[in-house]
Protein backbone atom coordinates (compact mmCIF):
# COMPACT_ATOMS: atom_id res chain seq x y z
CA UNK A 1 0.00 0.00 0.00
CA UNK A 2 1.51 3.15 -1.04
CA UNK A 3 0.88 6.96 -0.37
CA UNK A 4 -1.96 7.13 -2.97
CA UNK A 5 -3.59 4.15 -2.08
CA UNK A 6 -3.53 5.36 1.49
CA UNK A 7 -5.48 8.54 0.79
CA UNK A 8 -7.88 6.82 -1.68
CA UNK A 9 -8.33 4.61 1.57
CA UNK A 10 -9.26 7.54 3.29
CA UNK A 11 -11.58 9.17 1.16
CA UNK A 12 -13.57 5.91 0.67
CA UNK A 13 -13.64 5.67 4.48
CA UNK A 14 -15.11 9.26 5.03
CA UNK A 15 -17.71 9.79 7.68
CA UNK A 16 -18.96 13.32 8.84
CA UNK A 17 -20.66 11.57 11.79
CA UNK A 18 -17.18 10.31 13.09
CA UNK A 19 -15.51 13.67 12.55
CA UNK A 20 -18.27 15.65 13.90
CA UNK A 21 -17.64 13.63 16.78
CA UNK A 22 -14.11 14.44 16.67
CA UNK A 23 -14.91 18.07 17.34
CA UNK A 24 -17.31 17.49 20.29
CA UNK A 25 -14.09 16.05 22.02
CA UNK A 26 -11.76 18.80 21.62
CA UNK A 27 -10.07 17.45 18.63
CA UNK A 28 -9.37 19.97 15.34
CA UNK A 29 -11.19 17.92 12.74
CA UNK A 30 -11.16 20.68 9.39
CA UNK A 31 -8.36 18.12 7.65
CA UNK A 32 -9.92 15.03 8.84
CA UNK A 33 -11.96 12.18 6.85
CA UNK A 34 -13.10 10.79 10.30
CA UNK A 35 -11.62 7.63 10.04
CA UNK A 36 -11.19 6.08 13.60
CA UNK A 37 -8.27 5.09 14.98
CA UNK A 38 -9.26 0.91 15.53
CA UNK A 39 -8.79 1.66 11.50
CA UNK A 40 -6.15 3.62 11.24
CA UNK A 41 -4.30 0.53 13.56
CA UNK A 42 -5.47 -2.00 11.03
CA UNK A 43 -4.11 -0.37 8.02
CA UNK A 44 -0.68 0.04 10.36
CA UNK A 45 -0.40 -3.75 11.18
CA UNK A 46 -0.92 -4.52 6.96
CA UNK A 47 1.48 -1.88 6.36
CA UNK A 48 4.49 -2.62 9.18
CA UNK A 49 7.21 -0.35 9.59
CA UNK A 50 7.94 2.03 6.94
CA UNK A 51 9.95 4.87 8.29
CA UNK A 52 9.81 6.40 4.49
CA UNK A 53 6.45 6.12 3.88
CA UNK A 54 5.93 7.70 8.17
CA UNK A 55 7.71 10.87 6.31
CA UNK A 56 5.44 11.44 3.46
CA UNK A 57 2.42 10.85 5.08
CA UNK A 58 3.61 13.05 8.11
CA UNK A 59 3.44 15.74 5.27
CA UNK A 60 0.23 15.47 3.62
CA UNK A 61 -2.30 18.02 4.81
CA UNK A 62 -4.59 15.32 6.14
CA UNK A 63 -5.38 14.49 10.33
CA UNK A 64 -5.70 10.86 9.42
CA UNK A 65 -2.16 10.95 7.49
CA UNK A 66 -0.29 11.87 10.39
CA UNK A 67 -2.21 9.81 12.98
CA UNK A 68 -0.98 6.98 10.67
CA UNK A 69 2.58 8.10 10.23
CA UNK A 70 2.95 7.78 14.09
CA UNK A 71 1.82 4.08 13.91
CA UNK A 72 4.29 2.88 10.55
CA UNK A 73 7.34 5.24 11.86
CA UNK A 74 10.31 3.53 12.97
CA UNK A 75 11.34 4.44 16.50
CA UNK A 76 14.84 3.27 15.67
CA UNK A 77 15.01 5.78 13.10
CA UNK A 78 13.73 8.38 14.68
CA UNK A 79 16.35 11.34 15.62
CA UNK A 80 16.44 14.53 17.50
CA UNK A 81 15.87 16.76 14.18
CA UNK A 82 12.62 14.43 13.05
CA UNK A 83 11.42 14.85 16.59
CA UNK A 84 11.70 18.38 17.06
CA UNK A 85 9.75 18.91 13.55
CA UNK A 86 6.98 16.45 14.44
CA UNK A 87 6.49 18.01 17.57
CA UNK A 88 6.26 21.57 16.65
CA UNK A 89 3.90 20.41 13.58
CA UNK A 90 1.35 19.36 17.15
CA UNK A 91 -2.11 21.07 16.25
CA UNK A 92 -4.23 19.07 18.31
CA UNK A 93 -4.27 16.91 21.09
CA UNK A 94 -4.92 13.63 19.92
CA UNK A 95 -2.02 13.99 17.29
CA UNK A 96 0.07 14.73 20.29
CA UNK A 97 -0.75 11.81 22.78
CA UNK A 98 -0.66 9.18 19.77
CA UNK A 99 2.57 10.63 18.56
CA UNK A 100 4.38 10.06 21.98
CA UNK A 101 2.17 6.59 23.03
CA UNK A 102 2.54 5.21 18.86
CA UNK A 103 6.27 6.46 18.44
CA UNK A 104 8.65 8.89 20.63
CA UNK A 105 8.05 7.03 23.76
CA UNK A 106 9.76 4.22 22.08
CA UNK A 107 12.93 6.43 21.21
CA UNK A 108 16.73 6.73 22.94
CA UNK A 109 15.75 10.43 23.49
CA UNK A 110 11.97 9.78 25.52
CA UNK A 111 14.00 11.07 28.72
CA UNK A 112 15.62 13.66 27.35
CA UNK A 113 12.57 15.23 25.21
CA UNK A 114 10.43 14.83 27.90
CA UNK A 115 11.78 17.00 30.40
CA UNK A 116 13.19 19.64 27.41
CA UNK A 117 9.44 19.86 25.65
CA UNK A 118 8.33 20.32 28.96
CA UNK A 119 10.41 23.70 29.81
CA UNK A 120 8.68 25.08 26.42
CA UNK A 121 6.14 27.72 25.74
CA UNK A 122 3.96 26.04 23.30
CA UNK A 123 1.04 24.56 23.96
CA UNK A 124 1.04 21.28 22.40
CA UNK A 125 5.07 20.80 23.05
CA UNK A 126 4.80 21.26 26.68
CA UNK A 127 1.65 18.96 26.69
CA UNK A 128 3.98 16.77 24.54
CA UNK A 129 6.47 17.03 27.66
CA UNK A 130 4.25 15.89 29.93
CA UNK A 131 2.24 13.11 27.80
CA UNK A 132 5.29 11.60 27.66
CA UNK A 133 6.00 11.37 31.61
CA UNK A 134 2.58 9.79 31.72
CA UNK A 135 3.34 7.30 29.16
CA UNK A 136 6.91 5.80 30.05
CA UNK A 137 5.81 5.63 33.68
CA UNK A 138 3.41 3.35 32.42
CA UNK A 139 5.21 1.63 29.61
CA UNK A 140 8.95 1.63 31.27
CA UNK A 141 9.17 -1.18 33.77
CA UNK A 142 12.63 -1.23 34.27
CA UNK A 143 13.02 2.64 34.77
CA UNK A 144 14.95 3.45 38.10
CA UNK A 145 12.74 5.86 40.45
CA UNK A 146 15.10 8.64 40.16
CA UNK A 147 14.14 9.28 36.10
CA UNK A 148 10.41 10.00 37.42
CA UNK A 149 12.02 11.53 40.84
CA UNK A 150 13.42 14.26 37.96
CA UNK A 151 10.24 14.73 36.20
CA UNK A 152 8.47 16.33 39.35
CA UNK A 153 10.37 19.06 39.76
CA UNK A 154 8.95 20.01 36.23
CA UNK A 155 5.64 19.42 37.34
CA UNK A 156 6.28 21.29 40.35
CA UNK A 157 7.31 24.52 38.09
CA UNK A 158 4.71 24.06 35.80
CA UNK A 159 1.65 23.48 37.45
CA UNK A 160 0.24 27.09 37.06
CA UNK A 161 0.08 26.48 33.48
CA UNK A 162 -3.64 27.26 32.70
CA UNK A 163 -3.88 26.02 29.55
CA UNK A 164 -6.35 23.26 29.35
CA UNK A 165 -4.70 20.64 27.57
CA UNK A 166 -1.17 21.24 29.59
CA UNK A 167 -2.70 21.34 32.90
CA UNK A 168 -4.37 17.46 31.91
CA UNK A 169 -1.19 16.64 31.43
CA UNK A 170 0.44 17.95 34.01
CA UNK A 171 -2.01 15.72 36.29
CA UNK A 172 -1.54 12.94 33.93
CA UNK A 173 1.82 12.82 34.51
CA UNK A 174 1.41 12.88 38.51
CA UNK A 175 -1.36 11.10 38.83
CA UNK A 176 0.57 7.87 36.65
CA UNK A 177 4.36 8.72 38.15
CA UNK A 178 2.46 8.27 41.70
CA UNK A 179 0.73 5.01 41.21
CA UNK A 180 4.60 3.37 39.77
CA UNK A 181 5.12 2.30 43.15
CA UNK A 182 5.04 2.86 46.69
CA UNK A 183 8.24 4.88 46.99
CA UNK A 184 7.17 7.03 43.82
CA UNK A 185 3.90 7.11 45.07
CA UNK A 186 4.91 8.96 48.43
CA UNK A 187 6.82 11.51 46.32
CA UNK A 188 4.32 12.69 43.89
CA UNK A 189 2.40 12.89 47.20
CA UNK A 190 4.54 14.98 48.65
CA UNK A 191 5.16 17.03 45.36
CA UNK A 192 1.08 17.32 44.97
CA UNK A 193 0.84 18.67 48.44
CA UNK A 194 3.43 21.86 47.61
CA UNK A 195 1.48 22.21 44.55
CA UNK A 196 -1.51 22.55 45.92
CA UNK A 197 -0.04 25.07 48.66
CA UNK A 198 0.29 27.58 45.99
CA UNK A 199 -2.24 30.65 45.93
CA UNK A 200 -3.35 29.37 42.23
CA UNK A 201 -6.81 27.96 41.01
CA UNK A 202 -4.97 25.40 38.16
CA UNK A 203 -2.17 23.74 40.69
CA UNK A 204 -5.07 23.03 43.45
CA UNK A 205 -7.24 21.44 40.42
CA UNK A 206 -3.97 19.01 39.41
CA UNK A 207 -3.01 18.68 42.61
CA UNK A 208 -6.39 17.86 44.41
CA UNK A 209 -7.32 15.69 41.46
CA UNK A 210 -3.97 13.82 41.90
CA UNK A 211 -4.09 13.71 45.74
CA UNK A 212 -7.64 11.82 45.62
CA UNK A 213 -6.49 9.16 43.45
CA UNK A 214 -3.06 8.59 44.98
CA UNK A 215 -4.34 8.09 48.46
CA UNK A 216 -6.74 5.51 47.08
CA UNK A 217 -6.87 2.75 49.60
CA UNK A 218 -6.85 0.17 46.77
CA UNK A 219 -4.42 2.12 44.42
CA UNK A 220 -2.23 2.52 47.73
CA UNK A 221 -2.84 -1.30 48.94
CA UNK A 222 -1.34 -2.65 44.93
CA UNK A 223 1.61 -0.60 44.76
CA UNK A 224 2.69 -1.50 48.79
CA UNK A 225 4.47 -4.75 47.65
Amino acid sequence: MDLNDILETFKSLANEANREGMARFGIKSETAFGVNIPVLRKMAREIGKDHTLALQLWEQPYHEAKLLATLVADPKQTDSQMMEKWVKDFYSWDICDQCCGNLFEDTALAYQKAQVWAAREEEFVRRAGFVMMARLAVSDKKAENQKFEEFLYLIKTYSTDSRNFVKKAVNWALRQIGKRNWALNEKALEAAKEIYSQDNKTAKWIAADAMRELENDQIRKRIKY
